[in-house]
């Protein structure tokens, strides 16, 4: 199932938005300068601390997102009421629809400091005012999806479960979950993701089921009845030696081998190896171990010796494993002049905010062994220029097209590109050199290099 194939039209998202977003396009409009042409650019600075690589996600999102950004009758009225812009204003929102071109990293992609994750080209009015959905949806979901990654990368081939609904907003509950399958999860608890997306659905009881009940056993024989052998029990409600025999029993009784058993607290490492004698002991050499229990990449690390089958990972997804936004950043880069041409503008502060002008495109350079060493990020008068560029020093393109003239590039969107997004972050993780493998803290896996065909200072990440 698409999203597109939803009964109900999506709300507008036209008032997730900062308020300066709007009263910018109220004075641009007083000014002239609405309508000039203009290149924005999405990208971070430098990566969170502790991140050696960055992992593009949300751009699903985003594009549906863009899509339902017009302005009802109702959000006009709020706006007229509270004065927060004009009546000029007011008219030219009643017929927004962004009908410029956005390209960008291809989801699931890894990034680095100043990839630009995201160009969006059309006029001042209709590009401005998209900033803060922009990054609010690629903040939260690249922040997840980077969690998400590390946390795989420890797992070593054992599937991870989103379970984080409860620990979330219940929207950005939604947000994570689909985030966590590009970062390389395999499902999620949470029904909603479940239809949004296609993700695949886990879930059978909590301690309450077993509470309800006059009897572990009963409790247990209650869950088999009705999920059938092959369900996951949770054992550790009283004892988790006399929960494991039980549920191994109340299978018995049904006829079957019981699928898992799952361990939700305790000193995991230790319990998951006395729970695999105790299982093999019984003759249950085929019920898995599932545990959950507030794990973290590091957590799940440190399960890696253990025979461990799968984890149930909650708070730390949904919250970025400490690093709950991406820190990227939406920036006027190129602009259309009094004189009709286009020009390059730059932000220069101090204390690191400064902005390089200029559209960019970007690529991958790989050296003789297929290891990524180098982000090469263009700037050039022309896409010819910088994509032969990036040809000559044998650099994999990054950028797609998602939005072309106002066109949204169905193929970016949807359960079949959750799914390619999945695969293409499997791919793009493998290219990295070893140290992106790291869980510790350390320099960005891949350098930047920023070169500017025309001459100007070539910038060093």
């Amino acid at each position: 199932m698409t999203v597109t194939q939803a009964a109900a039209p999506r709300p507008s998202t036209s008032l997730l938005t900062d308020m300066y977003e709007l009263t910018m396009l109220q004075g641009a409009l007083r000014s002239g300068t609405a309508g000039r042409r203009s290149v924005f650019e999405l990208f971070g600075r430098r990566l969170p601390a502790s991140r050696r690589y960055g992992v593009v996600a949300g751009t699903g999102r985003l594009l549906d997102a863009v899509e339902a950004f017009t302005f009802t009758d109702e959000q006009i009225d709020f706006l007229h009421r509270t004065r927060v812009v004009d009546d000029t204003t007011l008219d030219y929102l009643r017929g927004y629809r962004f009908s410029g071109t956005i390209r960008g990293y291809a989801e699931g992609e890894c990034y680095f400091e100043g990839s630009p994750l995201l160009t969006v080209e059309g006029t001042f009015a209709e590009a401005c005012i998209l900033e803060t959905l922009a990054l609010s949806v690629y903040n939260y979901d690249c922040a997840v999806a980077a969690a998400a990654s590390r946390m795989t990368i420890a797992a070593h081939g054992r599937p991870c479960v989103d379970f984080g609904a409860r620990r979330a907003h219940e929207q950005a509950a939604v947000a994570a979950a689909r985030a966590a399958v590009v970062g390389g999860f395999v499902g999620t608890s949470n029904l909603e993701a479940g239809l949004l997306y296609g993700i695949p659905t886990y879930g059978t009881s909590a301690h309450s089921f077993t509470l309800l009940h006059d009897s572990e056993e009963e409790a247990f024989a209650a869950q088999v009845a009705s999920l059938g052998t092959g369900t996951t029990i949770l054992v550790d409600t009283y004892g988790i030696e006399r929960g494991v025999e039980r549920a191994v029993a109340a299978a018995r009784a049904a006829g079957g081998e019981l699928g898992a058993v799952r361990l939700d607290s305790g000193d995991l490492v230790a319990e998951a190896f006395k729970v695999r004698a105790q299982l093999d002991a019984l003759g249950s050499t085929g019920t898995r171990i599932t545990v959950t229990n507030d794990l973290d990449e590091y957590a799940i690390a440190a399960l890696g010796a253990a025979p461990v089958d799968s984890y149930g990972v909650g708070t730390k997804l949904v919250t970025g494993s400490g690093r709950p936004t991406a820190a990227l950043v939406y920036k006027l880069v190129e602009r259309e002049g009094a004189d009709g041409r286009m020009a390059e503008v730059a932000k220069f502060s101090e204390g690191g905010k400064s902005t390089v002008g200029g559209r960019k495109w970007a690529g991958r350079v790989r050296d003789e062994s297929g290891s990524a060493c180098e982000e090469l990020i263009v700037s050039a008068v022309s896409e010819i220029e910088a994509l032969c560029a990036l040809e000559d020093a044998g650099a994999r393109p990054l950028q797609v097209t998602l939005v072309e003239q106002g066109r949204i590039v169905e193929e970016h969107r949807g359960a079949a590109a959750l799914a390619a997004a999945a695969e293409r972050h499997r791919a793009s993780r493998a290219e990295l050199p070893y140290d992106a493998w790291r869980l510790n803290e350390g320099e960005a896996a891949v350098p930047t290099h920023h070169v500017d065909l025309d001459g100007r200072t070539a910038v060093q990440h």
